[in-house]
């Protein structure tokens, strides 16, 4: 058997070449390794910078609309039972729907979505209800803005008509927006490329602060609350049944 001592070049000079060479190749490697996490970190920080999509900015806002529908119920139900209420829940209520819902949220979809489902032909019938909803609920806004002026409607007929205003724009709103949520909203992608589709949130993004600051839908929320706590209806717990 051949052995080698201390001063013998075989395999100990053999494995510092080695040992050298392990160091030069994993230096290499991690350099390698470096430039792909840069590139795995630089994807994932411009995943996170891409914000909120369209479709979820949007039906966040549905969101808004649909405490203010909770705020209507509770109201016409009052009105029904002839119950004493602040009549500026009702007016801030639909101020809210004015500006937030249909001066900025229905504007969106008008100027940026119906155009572009009609260019591509497709579902072109549901836009064009949609179109004929939103025109109806502005007609319905103005009238409840007329009686949430009032400290009480004036008579039995004004508190009729109220009431009646109230129900209409639910029994609309409830359906449209589902309608949206489920069928227009998903649909986005494919009338539009993945680069436009994240234009389209940025965009959204840009009105919604150039209208509202820059914690616009925060701020829409928060006015809702203090609606909804105004009312007694801002304990979510209490609409859970007793089973």
């Amino acid at each position: 058997m051949k052995t080698y001592d201390n001063d013998s070049p075989g395999p100990i000079k053999g494995s510092k070449n080695n040992r050298r060479e392990f160091i030069n190749r994993s230096i290499i490697l991690g350099t390698l390794a470096g430039f792909g996490s840069i590139g795995f970190f630089t994807g994932c920080k411009r995943e996170a910078d891409e914000g909120v999509s369209p479709a979820e900015d949007l039906m966040r806002e549905h969101g808004v609309l649909n405490r203010i529908l909770l705020i209507y119920d509770n109201c016409r139900s009052r009105l029904v039972n002839n119950e004493h209420f602040d009549m500026e829940a009702i007016n801030n209520s639909a101020q809210i729907i004015r500006t937030f819902v249909e001066d900025y949220h229905e504007k969106l979809e008008e100027d940026f979505l119906f155009p572009r489902f009609e260019k591509a032909n497709l579902l072109t019938e549901l836009v064009q209800v949609l179109r004929k909803q939103h025109k109806a609920g502005r007609i319905l806004t103005d009238q409840i803005l007329h009686f949430g002026k009032m400290e009480l409607p004036a008579n039995a007929d004004a508190s009729q008509k109220l009431i009646k205003l109230l129900s209409d724009f639910n029994i609309m709103y409830r359906p449209h927006e589902a309608r949206e949520d489920t069928v227009l909203f998903p649909a986005i992608r494919k009338i539009v490329s993945g680069n436009e589709y994240f234009a389209l949130g940025e965009d959204f993004e840009d009105k919604e602060h150039e209208l509202f600051g820059a914690d616009g839908f925060e701020k829409m929320v928060e006015k809702v609350a203090g609606i909804e706590k105004q009312l007694g209806i801002y304990d979510l717990s209490m609409f859970t049944p007793v089973i």
